[in-house]
C-alpha cells in the first residue's frame, strides 16, 4: 500500500535549513516544484523523506496555523543511528551548525543511547542507537 513516507516541516529560511541539514550529513533529491519554497531531504534509503516547506507554502498545504516551537512540540522526529559514535557525532554537528542540543548523548535503560536536538526552526529531533543484544 504505502510506497513512500513524507513528513512536512515548515521552515523560515529554505537555504539556511538546507545548509544546516547538509552539515549533519543528510542529502536532498530533486522534486517537482520550486526549490526556493520546498526541498526533499532524504532521511532513509527506504523512501522516507522530510519535506522542508517555506512557511507560506506549509500553511497552504495544511490550511492551519504553524505551531510555535518555542512554546511546545507537535512532533518528535526520531532517527536511527548505527552506533553510539554516530549519536555523538550528530549531536556535535547539530550544535556546530546552529542547532541546540536539548538532550546530551546519554544511555537510556541500559540498551539505548540517544541525544536530542532542535533544528534552526525549533523542530525536535531524537537520534537513537539501540543495542538489542543488551535489551532485557
Amino acid at each position: 500500500m504505502t510506497k513512500d513516507i513524507w513528513l512536512s516541516l515548515p521552515v523560515k529560511d529554505i537555504n539556511k535549513s538546507k545548509e544546516f541539514f547538509t552539515r549533519l550529513g543528510f542529502t536532498f533529491k530533486d522534486v517537482p516544484g520550486n526549490p526556493s519554497q520546498m526541498l526533499c531531504m532524504m532521511v532513509s534509503p527506504k523512501n522516507i523523506a522530510v519535506m522542508l516547506c517555506g512557511e507560506q507554502l506549509f500553511r497552504g498545504f495544511t490550511q492551519h496555523e504553524i505551531s510555535d516551537t518555542s512554546k511546545g512540540s507537535e512532533i518528535l522526529i526520531s532517527i536511527d543511528a548505527e552506533s553510539r559514535g554516530e549519536v555523538d557525532d550528530l549531536a556535535e554537528k547539530a550544535a556546530a551548525a546552529g542547532g541546540t542540543v536539548f538532550g546530551k548523548p546519554a544511555e537510556l535503560e541500559g540498551w539505548m543511547y540517544s541525544c536530542g536536538f532542535t533544528d534552526l526552526d525549533g523542530h525536535r529531533w531524537n537520534v537513537l542507537y539501540m543495542d538489542m543484544s543488551a535489551r532485557k
